[in-house]
């Protein structure tokens, strides 16, 4: 049975080496709010809490072991996505890549610990519901027309109702993910690329979670010691839908078969 349709992703925690170093990244790099701070640990986020930061001071990169390949901040619209360009530019933040993938245009960036962050809009739904497997791809950015977008706008943070939209994993295996998060949790799988990438979502989206073997291939999760997952979230619509998923899949706190942890919450 397939999950509620208005399941979505929610709060991402990591952990990290140097905390003030991360906090200063994500909030003037990336454009992310201080929302709170407590016992070594800080929530950033627009108008609601998206990404946890958790002290673990000097750990290493978990690049190479299963886990998070990236984090997807969805802003509200082009308009907002040419913004952040155009302070990354001016600021002259490294970038990982920058792509069109024709449901969506992304901008994708690594914080000091090596963590993934896509920074993206979508295109207008009706432009590729019920074609994702087809239209889904990569091209380049025309960046031109993103910057013109901006227009003379300056850059004071993402805005009010940026969401996690997706989250990307490294995963050991593609059809053991498929088997876990499509047969198990309740996804529908949208694309795969063979055995090497899969994409699956609830109620028609592109994807809200993505996995990839490109460097995890039967890999082991991150383990202690490196700047990892702690974990990521999927939020249902109501208590009775999360415990019938939580009835599939073995509880509201569980590792999927990479070893990549997930909690269950209501929204």
């Amino acid at each position: 049975m397939e999950i509620a349709p208005d399941t979505h992703m929610g709060l991402v925690e990591l952990s990290v080496s140097d905390l003030e170093r991360s906090l200063a990244y994500w909030q003037d790099a990336i454009g992310l709010r201080l929302l709170s701070r407590e016992n070594g640990a800080v929530e950033l986020g627009a108008d609601t809490p998206l990404v946890r930061l958790v002290a673990e001071p000097g750990v290493r990169s978990a690049q190479g072991f299963t886990g998070l390949f990236h984090v997807a901040l969805l802003v509200p619209d082009r308009r907002s996505l040419g913004r952040f360009f155009a302070h990354t530019a001016r600021e002259q933040i490294p970038l990982t890549g920058l792509s069109d993938h024709v449901v969506s245009e992304a901008i994708y960036l690594r914080d000091p610990d090596y963590h993934g962050i896509e920074v993206y809009a979508d295109r207008p739904r009706e432009q590729w519901e019920g074609r994702v497997s087809q239209t889904m791809t990569t091209i380049p950015l025309d960046t031109d027309s993103l910057l013109a977008e901006a227009g003379d706008a300056g850059f004071d943070g993402l805005p009010d109702g940026t969401t996690v939209g997706h989250v990307h994993l490294c995963v050991r295996d593609v059809d053991e993910m498929v088997g876990f998060y499509r047969d198990k949790l309740g996804l529908a799988l949208m694309a795969q690329g063979g055995q090497q990438a899969a994409f699956l979502s609830a109620g028609g989206y592109h994807h809200h979670l993505g996995g990839n073997t490109w460097e995890t291939r039967g890999a082991p999760p991150a383990p202690e010691g490196t700047a990892r997952l702690l974990r990521f979230t999927i939020v249902l619509p109501n208590a009775a839908e999360m415990e019938r998923v939580a009835e599939r899949i073995g509880g509201t706190e569980v590792r999927d078969p990479s070893g990549n942890p997930l909690v269950l919450a209501v929204a």
